[in-house]
């Protein structure tokens, strides 16, 4: 399950955890005590995560077999975490687009995708740095992809969308993962394997394109001080769908073994790791084509 696992690794914990926890003008004592749990609950997990994986050493998690007892069902547990997480996710994110845009059904199972899919980035981020093989694509994608998760998820959840010290927290990020993706592509071309840790310069454009992308939404927000209406819906909608669409095209096409031979013979991991995008593509024609008008 390499791929599958180091797929969503993270990095800039510390301010994405800070876009996660800061509910905007939430001001009162209680709100701030909350907010101090989201975040210590968060880092413990990382920490957790990081300690529990110290002993292994691997392209994938494993362990040493003389290692202790808590060891094995640390690496066990932070592995089957992540990757029930994932699968939890792709489905919710399947609901979530299928039913009524903010109706119940939609926001209970927008809620499940956030918090499945932030479990799995976070346990990928602390299991990242003990495996052996390069990692870079890897770690600037799990950045990418909880970067976007964590800001769509914001988004929705902010109805009187405000600039502030987050965005410009984003844009950095965002700047930070085109910025990777333009020198994996340089480093890509120069290296005589013609890849950076298996993966093509080509490949790279993901990071660019998406991370221009955000990055040219954060400076959007900041000029006009905040969102509202259609250009609020389309900021969370493209998000949560891109972070869903790394996130299945982790699995269906970075894992082939793990399907049938017909499976993997067919046109289905190319059509279901695509399936997030297509639904972006459509529910942002209608929303700034259709519901702008009434929005």
């Amino acid at each position: 399950m390499q791929k599958v696992f180091t797929a969503a690794l993270g990095a800039d914990m510390a301010g994405l955890i800070a876009l996660l926890s800061r509910e905007a003008g939430a001001k009162t004592r209680f709100s701030a005590l909350q907010k101090s749990r989201k975040t210590v609950l968060a880092i413990s997990v990382f920490c957790a995560c990081a300690g529990l994986t110290g002993a292994a050493c691997a392209t994938t998690l494993e362990v040493a077999d003389d290692a202790p007892v808590w060891a094995h069902a640390g690496a066990g547990i932070l592995l089957y975490a992540h990757i029930a997480g994932g699968a939890l996710g792709l489905l919710m994110g399947v609901l979530a687009v299928i039913t009524r845009k903010g109706g119940t059904v939609h926001r209970a199972a927008g809620n499940v995708f956030f918090v499945s899919m932030f479990v799995t980035y976070l346990i990928g981020a602390g299991v990242a740095p003990f495996l052996t093989d390069g990692q870079r694509p890897n770690f600037t994608a799990g950045v990418l992809a909880l970067y976007l998760l964590v800001t769509g998820w914001r988004t929705a959840r902010r109805g009187d969308f405000r600039a502030g010290k987050s965005e410009y927290a984003g844009l950095a990020v965002a700047l930070a993962i085109t910025g990777l993706g333009l020198l994996f592509m340089r480093m890509g071309a120069a290296s005589p394997t013609g890849t950076v840790d298996g993966s093509p310069p080509q490949a790279f454009i993901l990071f660019v394109a998406a991370g221009s992308a955000a990055a040219a939404g954060e400076v959007n927000v900041i000029l006009r001080r905040g969102l509202s209406g259609a250009a609020r819906i389309a900021r969370h909608l493209w998000r949560m769908c891109f972070s869903w669409f790394i996130a299945a095209g982790s699995l269906f096409l970075g894992q082939p073994q793990v399907f049938p031979d017909w499976f993997n013979a067919s046109l289905l991991p190319l059509l279901l790791s695509f399936t997030p995008l297509i639904a972006m593509v459509s529910w942002l024609i209608i929303v700034r084509l259709i519901w702008r008008r009434s929005i």
